[in-house]
């Protein structure tokens, strides 16, 4: 039996990301999978690792080209980015790895992939940059959290990813994905 296409609802549910590599989402999961009973929690399939550049909601599927078309006019530089932390945010109860610096092409990357958005009249979120690895989710209560050794990512791309509205663990889909320069 196939899953249903989840480009075919009445909207969308579209967010820009950095999808990662299969050694560092397999890096994640190891180190989430160490940690399981540290995190008391319901864990954030791997195959959903991302990190979210710019939320845009849901959509009308006519509005998908023009998401697409943003994307493929955002030309900004490659760059690496380091998971050094863990943090437990208790409004959505998640454990995130989190970046402790942003690498200025990547705040770059944010700030022109929001102002061609908010230019075509999309609503955003987040606010600010904040990059970061959902690994557990429904996490009740703040647990004491033990270090993390740094993962490196080496972001050489970026993604136009839907979200599926529904169940708890529905794995996300890659729409479209657009190169990174590499300048170094």
């Amino acid at each position: 039996m196939s899953s249903p296409d989840p480009l075919s609802h009445a909207t969308l549910r579209l967010f820009y990301a950095l999808w990662p590599s299969v050694p560092v989402r397999e890096a994640l999961a190891r180190f989430a999978a160490t940690r399981e009973a540290e995190f008391a929690a319901s864990p954030n399939p791997s195959e959903n690792y991302h990190v979210t550049i710019a939320f845009v909601g849901n959509v009308r599927p006519e509005r998908l080209p023009a998401l697409q078309r943003i994307g493929a006019e955002t030309s900004r530089s490659s760059f690496d980015l380091s998971f050094e932390a863990l943090e437990y945010w208790p409004k959505p109860e998640v454990i995130v790895a989190t970046a402790r610096s942003i690498p200025p092409p990547l705040q770059a990357l944010w700030e022109d992939l929001h102002a061609r958005l908010a230019a075509d009249q999309f609503e955003l979120a987040p606010k600010r940059l904040r990059p970061h690895v959902t690994l557990a989710r429904k996490v009740t209560q703040a647990p004491v959290l033990s270090t993390m050794s740094p993962v490196l990512w080496e972001a050489r791309d970026f993604s136009l990813v839907a979200s599926p509205s529904g169940g708890a663990h529905s794995l996300y889909t890659v729409v479209d994905t657009w190169a990174l320069l590499d300048e170094r």
